[in-house]
């Protein structure tokens, strides 16, 4: 297969919301650079040119990769994964395979970061791609696969059920080192920031330079185009928000043209096929954001529906196709307000 990856846009811009004026002893930073295997764009107070905070950022990501990025060979997920069971795992790990464990129970299983052996197989994952599946393959898989077939000890280390399951917590790596750099913002006082990592963005305060809301466009979901459109703004303001969608990442096969998404079932071992084009989810953390954008792109409609009545803290913006090709919207209460159609 080959493939073609356009990741999910998220436009960093700014909306006027305020005639307060700027204080004058506070200036805003910029750190940009590449991540967790994405862009980063972070901006946020400073009180003088020479306070600025790139090395602990570094630190922050260089922490999470060594913990949890399957990517690394010496990692501690790459270890774990390839049934090293002398591996404590640090706080990091503890952290993200306890919350992956609340949101694979909410969500009745289609969150599971257990099916690394299957985004390898499809040709997701950091192992080489191999052509179309075939039932007895995936169900070979799928046999090992499951996170209620893994648990830790008191001691920090992992047993599985079978030496095969293989971790993945790319869904919500980014949302969870994004949160940390907001603690460490939060430790050192600072009150304004947006930070943004491949298009995961958590947000505090206001852009102080504009003195305006910060604020994002998003993409447009139309398949076809290879140029972005931007229709709609979403103003942000201590909260976090992630998206996922299928139309612009996937592999083509090139023998029979078929498009295999890159977010698997976890429920059948398959990309995932129905009609959503593509998820945004607001939250007041961006784990909480990242994980249940994936989890809604998966689960069937109404039943993401229902969970979102029932979760606390959590909307979401959902874009999808009826069975005619026309494009469907649908919004919570909560995401519906800060939803704008003016730059």
């Amino acid at each position: 297969m080959k493939a073609i990856t356009f990741p999910l846009y998220l436009c960093i811009a700014f909306l006027t919301t305020s005639c307060a004026e700027k204080p004058k002893d506070l200036m805003m930073h910029k750190n940009q650079g590449f991540a967790l295997g994405n862009t980063y764009n972070i901006q946020y107070e400073i009180h003088d040119e020479k306070e600025e905070y790139q090395q602990d950022i570094e630190n922050i990501f260089h922490e999470v990769n060594t913990s949890m990025s399957a990517y690394i060979p010496t990692s501690d997920i790459s270890r774990i994964n390839r049934g090293d069971n002398s591996v404590v795992i640090d706080k990091h790990f503890r952290e993200v395979y306890d919350f992956s464990r609340e949101v694979y129970e909410k969500t009745d299983g289609f969150f599971d970061p257990s099916v690394g052996a299957l985004v390898n197989a499809w040709g997701f994952g950091p192992e080489k791609p191999i052509n179309n599946l075939t039932k007895q393959q995936v169900d070979s898989i799928m046999a090992f696969t499951g996170f209620d077939k893994v648990r830790i000890s008191k001691e920090g280390k992992v047993y599985k059920d079978n030496p095969s399951l293989t971790f993945d917590f790319n869904a919500l790596g980014k949302g969870y080192a994004i949160d940390l750099i907001g603690k460490m913002f939060d430790e050192k006082g600072i009150k304004n920031y947006i930070i943004e990592v491949g298009g995961e963005i958590l947000t505090k305060g206001k852009n102080i330079k504009q003195v305006k809301k910060w604020a994002v466009a998003i993409d447009s979901p139309v398949q076809e185009s290879s140029e972005r459109q931007y229709t709609e703004y979403i103003t942000l303001e201590n909260k976090a928000m992630a998206t996922s969608g299928n139309y612009r990442k996937y592999r083509v096969d090139p023998e029979t043209g078929d498009h295999y998404v890159h977010i698997l079932n976890a429920k059948t071992g398959y990309p995932m096929k129905n009609n959503v084009l593509s998820v945004f989810v607001i939250a007041d953390n961006c784990i909480t954001a990242d994980a249940y954008a994936t989890a809604f792109m998966v689960m069937p409609y109404e039943k993401t529906k229902k969970l979102l009545s029932e979760l606390q803290g959590v909307d979401a913006y959902i874009v999808s196709k009826d069975q005619y090709g026309n494009v469907q919207k649908y919004t919570t209460n909560g995401f519906q307000n800060v939803i704008t159609t003016k730059f």
